[in-house]
C-alpha cells in the first residue's frame, strides 16, 4: 500500500470522477458542470478607463495572469457598475476566493442572494458561511429549498453529504445516520459515503461500526483516511492491527503525523480520535475530495482552488487543506500566496516534509534560489535520513550551477536509497549524471545515466540527454542516434528533443536530414535563441544562406547571452563572414557551441 497525501490515487480518482458522470447515477453540483458556466468573454489589452469597460478588461487581464488579488479588485469594480450581471459577480467570487479573501466572497454571495441574484456559485459560498458559523438547521433548510430538484438527494453527493453532516450538527444523530445510509445504497457512492458515515459514527463513540465502515471506504487513499483508521483501531484497543496497517504503508516513515501515531501505538500512549472534531471537519474532507477530482487534467479547473480554499476556511486546523491550497497556487505561479499557506502549515508543526518539499520547489521556480536553498538546508537538518530532502537540496544547487555541491547531496540521497526499490533511484541517478557531466566528470556521469536508463528505458529526456552527450563527444554514434530517435517517438512534440535530433544529424554531417526536425523544433520554440541559431547553421550547410542569416538575426533578437549556451559575438561573426569561415578559423569541421542542455530534464519528476 502506498500513501498519497492528498492527491487521490487512481482508484479514488475514478471513484470521485463518477461525481461528474451521468452514467454514474448521480450528478455534480451545477457549479461544477462546464456547460452551466457562462462563456468566457474575449481578452482585450486596453488601458484602464472609468466605467465598466476599464475594470472589466483589467480583471480579464489579471485573470489570464492568475493575479487573483488584482482580478478580485477589478471584478468588484466592474460588478458595481453592472450589479445585475451575474457573470461579473460570479467572476468576482472566484477571484476573491482564489486570492484568499473568503470572507469578502461570502459577503458578496450573501448580497447576491438577498438581491435575487442567486447563482450556483453564490449558493456554494452561502453554504460555506452557514457551515463556518455552525448554523446547521439553516443549512438544512437552505439545501432543501435550493438544491437541484431533478436529482434525487441520495444521488447528489455534495449536497447529500453536507446535509447529513448538518443534521448531525443540529443534534439529530439518528436522522443523520439514516441520511448517510440512504446515500450509501448507491454502489457508485458507497466508498465515499461510508468514509463520512464512519467518521460520524466515531464522533459518536461507535468505533466498532466505524471500523467496519472504514473497510469499504476511500480511507486508504489519503493521509487523513489512514489517520482516521489508525485512531479508530486504537479506540478499540486493536493496536497490533493499527501497527500492521502502518508497517504495510509505503511512505509512512516520511509523515510526522503517522510516525507520531506509530510511536504512541508502540509505547501504549493514549490516542484520541481527533482527525475531525465535528461536522465542519467532515465537510472539509468532502470539499478536499472535490478539489482533488476537479484538479485532475492538463488544465487546472479554477473551481479546484475554490473548493480547497473553502475547506481551509471552514476547517482551518486541517493542515492538508492548507497544503492543497498552497500547491494549487504554486501550479498557477502564485508563489507569494502559496508561501503564506506553506507558512500556515509550518506553524502547525504538521506535514512538514511534504509542505517543505513543495515550498522548495515553489521557491526555486520563482527564481528565489537563495530562499530555496535555505529551506532545503533546514529540511535536511531536520530530517537527515530523508532522501527526498537531499534530492531537493541537490536540485537547488544544480539550478545554481554549483555542480560539486549538487553531486555531494545526490550522493547522500542515493546512499539513503541504497536498499530502496529501483524506481526510487532512477531520478537521483539521472540528476546526478547531469551534474557530473556539467562538472566535467563524464565517466561517472555516463555510468549514472546508463544505470538510470536500465530502470527507465523509455524515459524520453534521459534517452535524449545520454544520446546527445555521446554524439557531442563522437562516441557510440549509432546507438546514440537511435536513442534520440526513440526519444522523439516517445515525445514527438518536445521541441528540445527535436532540436537534439536535428543537431545530432548536423554533428554527423547529415545536414539534409537535420532540416525537418529542426524546423519542427522551431515551430514549438520560436523564440528560443539556441534553436534559432541551430536552424541558421543547418540552413547554411544545405545552401539556404539567406534563410540562415534570418535565423541568426532572430537568435540575436532573443538575448542569446542569457541562455548561457550561445555566444552573441559568434553569431555576429557568422553574419559578417559566413559559417564556413568561422569554422575554418576555429579549426573545426563542426560547430563548437556548448552542448545544449535538454531543458525538459530540469522538470523531470516521478
Amino acid at each position: 500500500m502506498t500513501l498519497i497525501n492528498f492527491r487521490p490515487v487512481p482508484s479514488r480518482l475514478a471513484l470521485i470522477a463518477a461525481l461528474f458522470s451521468i452514467a454514474g447515477g448521480f450528478a455534480a453540483p451545477v457549479w461544477a458542470q462546464a456547460d452551466q458556466r457562462p462563456a468566457a468573454r474575449p481578452d482585450h489589452n486596453a488601458p484602464l478607463t472609468h466605467g465598466l469597460a476599464g475594470p472589466y478588461l483589467a480583471a480579464r487581464l489579471a485573470t489570464v495572469d492568475n493575479d487573483f488579488s488584482a482580478a478580485a479588485k477589478y471584478f468588484a469594480q466592474a460588478s458595481a457598475h453592472d450589479p445585475e450581471d451575474v457573470y461579473l459577480q460570479d467572476s468576482a467570487l472566484v477571484a476573491l476566493t482564489s486570492a484568499g479573501d473568503v470572507e469578502g466572497a461570502v459577503k458578496l454571495a450573501d448580497e447576491m442572494i438577498e438581491q435575487n441574484g442567486f447563482t450556483e456559485l453564490a449558493g456554494l459560498m452561502h453554504r460555506a458561511r452557514l457551515i463556518h458559523d455552525g448554523q446547521w438547521q439553516a443549512l438544512v433548510d437552505f439545501i432543501d429549498e435550493n438544491r437541484q430538484t431533478d436529482v434525487p438527494l441520495q444521488d447528489d453527493l455534495m449536497d447529500g453529504i453536507i446535509r447529513a453532516w448538518a443534521i448531525l450538527g443540529a443534534g439529530r444523530a439518528s436522522d443523520a445516520v439514516q441520511a448517510f445510509q440512504d446515500m450509501a445504497a448507491n454502489p457508485a457512492t458507497t466508498p465515499i459515503v461510508n468514509y463520512h458515515l464512519a467518521m460520524a459514527r466515531a464522533l459518536a463513540g461507535d468505533y466498532e461500526t466505524a471500523n467496519d465502515l472504514m473497510q469499504n471506504s476511500e480511507a486508504n487513499g489519503h493521509l487523513l483516511g489512514i489517520q482516521a483508521r489508525v485512531q479508530i483501531l486504537a479506540q478499540l484497543d486493536r493496536r497490533d492491527e493499527a501497527i500492521a496497517l502502518l508497517d504495510g504503508l509505503q511512505g509512512a516513515s516520511d509523515e510526522p503525523q503517522l510516525q507520531a501515531l506509530y510511536q504512541k501505538l508502540q509505547n501504549g500512549d493514549p490516542i484520541a480520535f481527533d482527525v475531525i472534531s465535528g461536522p465542519q471537519g467532515g465537510i472539509g474532507h468532502l470539499l478536499l475530495s472535490f478539489a482533488s477530482a476537479l484538479s485532475d487534467g492538463a488544465d487546472p479547473e479554477p473551481l479546484s482552488l475554490i473548493h480547497a480554499r473553502l475547506a481551509a476556511w471552514i476547517a482551518p486546523d486541517n493542515p492538508e487543506a492548507h497544503l492543497m491550497v498552497a500547491q494549487f497556487l504554486q501550479e498557477r505561479q502564485q508563489f507569494d500566496l502559496a508561501e503564506a499557506e506553506f507558512e500556515t502549515v509550518r506553524k502547525m508543526g504538521q506535514m512538514r516534509p511534504q509542505a517543505e518539499l513543495s515550498r522548495i520547489d515553489a521557491l526555486a521556480r520563482a527564481d528565489r534560489a537563495d530562499d530555496a536553498e535555505k529551506a532545503a538546508l533546514s529540511l535536511t537538518a531536520a530530517y537527515p535520513d530523508m532522501a527526498p530532502a537531499w534530492i531537493a537540496l541537490a536540485d537547488v544547487k544544480r539550478q545554481q550551477e554549483d555542480y560539486k555541491s549538487a553531486i555531494t547531496s545526490y550522493d547522500k540521497a542515493l546512499q539513503l536509497l541504497e536498499d530502496a526499490p529501483a524506481p526510487a533511484r532512477w531520478f537521483p541517478l539521472y540528476a546526478r549524471g547531469i551534474a557530473l557531466e556539467r562538472d566535467g566528470q563524464f565517466d561517472r556521469a555516463e555510468a549514472d545515466l546508463q544505470a538510470a536508463l536500465e530502470i527507465r528505458p523509455d524515459q524520453a529526456s534521459l534517452l535524449n540527454y545520454l544520446g546527445y552527450s555521446w554524439i557531442d563527444r563522437g562516441e557510440n554514434l549509432d546507438r546514440a542516434l537511435g536513442m534520440i530517435e526513440k526519444a522523439v517517438k516517445l515525445s514527438p512534440d518536445d521541441g528540445y528533443i527535436l532540436d537534439s535530433l536535428a543537431w545530432a544529424y548536423y554533428r554527423l554531417g547529415r545536414y539534409e536530414e537535420a532540416v525537418a526536425p529542426m524546423e519542427a523544433a522551431i515551430g514549438t520554440m520560436a523564440s528560443d535563441p539556441v534553436v534559432n541559431d541551430h536552424l541558421g547553421d543547418i540552413y547554411w550547410k544545405v545552401g539556404r544562406k539567406r534563410e540562415a542569416q534570418i535565423q541568426w538575426r532572430r537568435a540575436l533578437s532573443f538575448d542569446p547571452a542569457a541562455s548561457g549556451e550561445v555566444k552573441p559575438e559568434r553569431i555576429r561573426d557568422k553574419l559578417d563572414r559566413g559559417l564556413d569561415a568561422v569554422l575554418k578559423d576555429e579549426g573545426a569541421s563542426a560547430d563548437t557551441n556548448p552542448t545544449p542542455q535538454p531543458k525538459s530534464e530540469a522538470d523531470a519528476t516521478e
